[in-house]
């Protein structure tokens, strides 16, 4: 079956301006332009669009879906077993949400008790799902799958006073890293203890602490405009000064 550029917009939710802007940028083309200039759509651009349209929802953004999807690798049939896994994981995630949320209603009306464990699974878990989200494939292709498990299992596991200590201390890092960047010295005490703080941060997620490690990911700060942009927002060069005050600290 064949579609106009309206009625592909119509089957899918989205408008025909998105549609027209797949287009221009190569994401998404029409099988044909009619006679009368309209786009034609046919059953295979249908499908690359749902592929499109469940990169979306998972989070991924324009650019990085057409990277994926127009590599000479880019296999139709893994990627949707891709997107099966991942909506699996976010429906586990939801699902153990709104038991909690259903636990929480319960405990206010006083007709069950909760543990600490109990009211933190969710957000442990939501923390574990995000992180895979975003950075799962570069940290499992880096450190391995199972380092990275095991990681997972530690943050599952944590009480309700060590989710909020490495959460004070994720501010404590960034806090004082804004602070020792006024020192323009990496190595001074204020650097230091600000390395020293990521080390204790970093240690909630990790089964075990390398100098090693600690290097390479201070490094991937750098390499990778993700986690960029998370410590360049406190002031630009943010990434760098914490790699390089990092480097010093595992040095010694």
């Amino acid at each position: 079956m064949e579609y106009t550029v309206q009625k592909l917009g119509q089957l899918a939710g989205i408008s025909t301006r998105t549609l027209r802007y797949y287009d221009d940028i190569g994401l998404l083309k029409p099988a044909r332009i009619n006679s009368s200039g309209y786009r034609i759509y046919s059953s295979a651009e249908v499908d690359r669009l749902q592929q499109i349209l469940f990169y979306r929802e998972l989070g991924l953004n324009l650019e990085s879906i057409k990277e994926i999807m127009t590599s000479e690798t880019f296999d139709g049939t893994a990627a949707l077993k891709e997107h099966r896994e991942k909506l699996l994981d976010k429906r586990a995630q939801l699902d153990l949400l709104i038991e909690n949320v259903n636990k929480s209603i319960q405990l206010t009306e006083r007709k069950i008790t909760m543990t600490d464990k109990e009211k933190f699974e969710g957000f442990k878990q939501q923390l574990v799902d995000n992180n895979e989200d975003k950075y799962g494939k570069e940290i499992r292709k880096k450190y391995g799958e199972d380092a990275v498990n095991k990681s997972n299992a530690k943050v599952k596991g944590m009480t309700e006073a060590q989710y909020e200590e490495v959460t004070n201390l994720e501010q404590q890092v960034l806090d004082n890293l804004k602070a020792a960047m006024e020192t323009s010295d990496p190595a001074s005490e204020l650097a230091q203890k600000t390395a020293d703080l990521h080390r204790q941060w970093l240690s909630f997620y990790w089964t075990q602490y390398t100098k090693e490690a600690h290097a390479g990911v201070a490094q991937m700060y750098v390499d990778d405009e993700r986690f960029t942009a998370y410590y360049d927002k406190i002031q630009p060069g943010a990434a760098e000064f914490l790699r390089d005050a990092v480097h010093v600290y595992t040095k010694n």
